[in-house]
């Protein structure tokens, strides 16, 4: 008797960033007897979390539900007593650590997840000036600065004041439904969805939309095709381009070749039929989808950007391209495609590196974090 309930709070700008990348930490503090509460922009009943709070946080920095939103998350936080807040997604990380700056100074612990900063090499100057000014000065309000790859965590810990500044590996791809198939496994999971045995296989994980780019792909894959008759392009995920990649794809003659699969729940069965993946985005912070294709023993071939080149080695477990290189990003592909032995070694070395990305490992290295606040 006496002793208080230890409480936590994790904050982001929508319900599903929990659901995808947060349910391995909410169990975690359940089993040590800690309240798990959230913030986000609608209800969810989600596993192991007590109190679920909507809170109008909105992506785009310009949207003035965001100032709702401040006055919300303040309240929450000033009444809530919270040992610990744990802040996601740029918007959401800075109204949460303005919404915390007083309860702060009672001994609320603010830790602040940058999944990939807007600024980075190559970045727009716009993004400089207006995100770099802000994480640099809500830095010193941070307990703990957790970054995901090598760059950001670089330039953190060059220009920004936090209490302390990691770097974990993401935030982890599920070891238990994600790794190398048999081969017999392949070929039934061929049979399932209706592919055929000789059809090479390419495949992209990712939401259609400018930052995943997947005209370049589409452009590449139509150089691969004159090449490999039997090469098949799957595009998983939701369309936010308004039908421009299936237009795209008809003008260019590749719709017997292209396949749109949309929002998936079964990509755990989607990619251990594969042979390649592919990918094709602007910016990443460290991407999930990279991190399961390699635990399939799939070689990847992706634009470069700092994500793609924390967990992809050319020529040890696939080859990075330009982002604007679609004959580049075709040689490498068709290269791979043509040469067993090679295929072979970049697959087996796939599998094998990618190991410490699992969500068991980043969860010890996060309570690491969690224990050192």
């Amino acid at each position: 008797a006496g002793l208080r309930l230890k409480k936590i709070l994790f904050v982001a700008t929508v319900a599903e960033h929990f659901r995808f990348f947060y349910l391995p930490f909410f169990e975690y503090f359940k089993g040590e007897g800690w309240q798990v509460d959230c913030a986000c922009s609608s209800f969810e009943e989600i596993p192991g979390c007590d109190n679920c709070h909507v809170i109008p946080i909105a992506r785009s920095p310009q949207n003035p539900k965001n100032i709702l939103a401040l006055k919300r998350v303040t309240g929450l936080i000033r009444n809530g007593a919270y040992d610990i807040i744990h802040c996601n997604t740029p918007v959401g990380g800075v109204i949460t650590r303005i919404a915390a700056i007083k309860q702060r100074k009672l001994g609320t612990k603010v830790v602040y997840t940058a999944h990939g900063f807007h600024f980075f090499n190559g970045a727009p100057l716009l993004n400089w000036l207006i995100y770099f000014p802000v994480e640099k000065c809500l830095s010193r309000v941070t307990d703990c600065l957790i970054t995901i790859n090598q760059e950001d965590f670089l330039a953190a810990s060059r220009y920004f004041k936090a209490k302390n500044i990691v770097q974990v590996h993401g935030v982890g791809y599920n070891a238990e439904k994600f790794f190398k198939p048999l081969p017999d496994i392949k070929c039934e999971l061929r049979k399932k969805f209706g592919y055929a045995q000789d059809e090479i296989l390419l495949v992209y994980v990712a939401e259609m939309n400018e930052n995943k780019n997947q005209k370049l792909l589409i452009h590449a894959f139509q150089l691969v095709a004159r090449q490999q008759k039997k090469a098949r392009l799957l595009l998983v995920g939701p369309d936010r381009a308004n039908g421009k990649n299936q237009a795209l794809v008809n003008s260019l003659g590749l719709a017997d070749a292209v396949r749109f699969l949309g929002e998936r729940d079964d990509v755990c069965e989607i990619l251990p039929m594969c042979d390649l993946a592919v990918a094709s985005s602007l910016r990443e912070g460290l991407p999930v989808n990279i991190m399961e294709s390699l635990a399939c023993g799939l070689p990847v071939v992706a634009t470069d950007n700092r994500g793609h080149r924390e967990l992809i080695k050319n020529g040890e477990n696939g080859y990075l391209v330009k982002p604007d290189d679609y004959a580049g990003f075709a040689r490498k592909v068709v290269e791979i495609i043509g040469n067993k032995d090679l295929y072979k070694q970049l697959s087996a070395n796939a599998s094998a590196g990618v190991s410490l990305y699992c969500s068991g490992c980043v969860l010890e290295e996060m309570k690491a974090v969690y224990g050192g606040l």
